[in-house]
């Protein structure tokens, strides 16, 4: 079975797995009991998560019965807009925001757009990122650079890392924002947000976070972490589909923050002369129709995270995340996870060829990412996925040690 093969085939494969090796609290078939909610579970092993997390059948179900009706007695433009706002009351109890701290844009490129066109920089303004950030942010302010005459400054990583320390040396009187991923898309690094967040604001600066790769798999909880603003798209962690993206702007500085476009859907009330009043709060970045459809997924996918718990979602990924990395280190590979990292992901060097290590991979039924011109590979254990998963991962990298 081929990469292509794995994702799109009708037929069911049956999941070789082996359990021999102990994890507490994460053996068994089961540990979440979930896997009968996810049908990709019976086409292999899948630890791609943090590339795309398959839906549970719950939020396939919500968006097949949406799409149907739009053939039949299609869903009505108020009854739309209230699933937008039943799912905006959704993530803002996952997150501990409030609803008026909580727009909808189209995708999570859009939230740090939005945070660097009202930051309004100036030449002799910097930026501070680091080297595990995603690459939409090197290349906003890259073009702000050749456009307003602002600094980009870059913290690097040591062993996978990047310390608060780190960006400490670079953040000054004339930063204006620190911009990280919560969680790297590279190798699941958790960034300190409560220590950036101190460093930010000690200097007058602003701290932004992409949250797709964080959103559902860490617990966030605004109300104790300072973060000034984060989006998060919903087509991994969050079990949703593709099309929207929820983003937070603490509320006291949303009138900080202005829209940066203009549609029919910020309007609360019309008044004479053509003269509008438009929605408060985080509704204001919502000008026009959404990708509707994604709201239905979206609402059932957080029903979901809320009835099994991120809490136990989070201990769960990084129990099998820290097996996998143990494992890997036993073998001989080289991960470019730190140790004790909390999150669900980790990467390692591949000692092989690309070509080699997926065949290796594909014959197993394993999905999982190559990386870095395929000279790393990273795996993300989601909730439908157990210890023997992980164990049946290094049964093939032991192959490739």
């Amino acid at each position: 079975m081929n990469r292509r093969e794995f994702l799109h085939t009708a037929s069911t494969v049956a999941a070789v797995t082996t359990f021999g090796r102990s994890a507490s609290g994460q053996d068994g078939p089961d540990p979440l009991g979930v896997r009968a909610d996810f049908p990709v579970v019976e086409e292999g092993i899948y630890l791609d998560a943090p590339y795309i997390t398959p839906s549970p059948r719950t939020a396939t179900d919500a968006v097949r019965r949406f799409v149907e009706a739009k053939a039949r007695a299609p869903v009505p433009l108020g009854a739309m807009l209230e699933q937008k706002e039943a799912v905006r009351r959704q993530f803002a109890s996952l997150v501990g925001a409030s609803p008026e701290e909580i727009g909808f844009l189209s995708a999570t490129s859009d939230g740090e757009n939005t945070m660097a066109q009202a930051l309004d920089l100036e030449p002799g303004d910097n930026v501070v990122l680091d080297s595990l950030h995603f690459s939409t942010s090197y290349i906003l302010y890259r073009h702000l650079e050749q456009t307003r005459g602002i600094e980009l400054r870059v913290a690097e990583a040591e062993d996978g890392a990047v310390p608060v320390d780190a960006f400490a040396r670079l953040v000054d009187s004339r930063t204006r924002l620190v911009s990280v991923s919560w969680v790297s898309h590279q190798n699941g690094f958790l960034h300190d947000i409560d220590g950036l967040a101190e460093l930010a604001h000690a200097h007058g600066a602003y701290l932004y976070a992409d949250a797709i790769q964080a959103a559902g798999m860490v617990p966030i909880d605004v109300r104790r972490t300072p973060i000034d603003c984060f989006c998060a798209g919903t087509y991994k962690w969050l079990l949703g589909g593709f099309g929207i993206a929820p983003f937070f702007v603490r509320r006291s500085i949303l009138d900080q923050i202005p829209p940066d476009r203009r549609g029919f859907l910020q309007v609360s009330r019309e008044l004479p002369g053509y003269q509008y009043e438009y929605h408060p709060g985080a509704r204001k970045f919502e000008y026009a129709t959404p990708a509707f459809a994604a709201f239905y997924e979206l609402g059932a996918g957080l029903s979901y995270l809320e009835q099994v718990g991120v809490d136990r979602i989070h201990a769960h990924g990084v129990a099998l995340a820290q097996r996998a990395r143990r494992g890997l280190v036993e073998l001989g590979l080289r991960p470019v996870t730190p140790a004790g990292n909390q999150t669900a992901i980790v990467a390692f060097e591949n000692p092989k060829d690309q070509a080699t290590a997926a065949s290796r991979f594909d014959d197993a039924s394993i999905k999982l990412s190559f990386r870095e011109g395929g000279r790393q590979i990273r795996v993300g254990a989601a909730l439908f996925n157990t210890a023997g998963d992980i164990d049946r991962l290094l049964d093939v990298a032991a192959q490739l040690a």
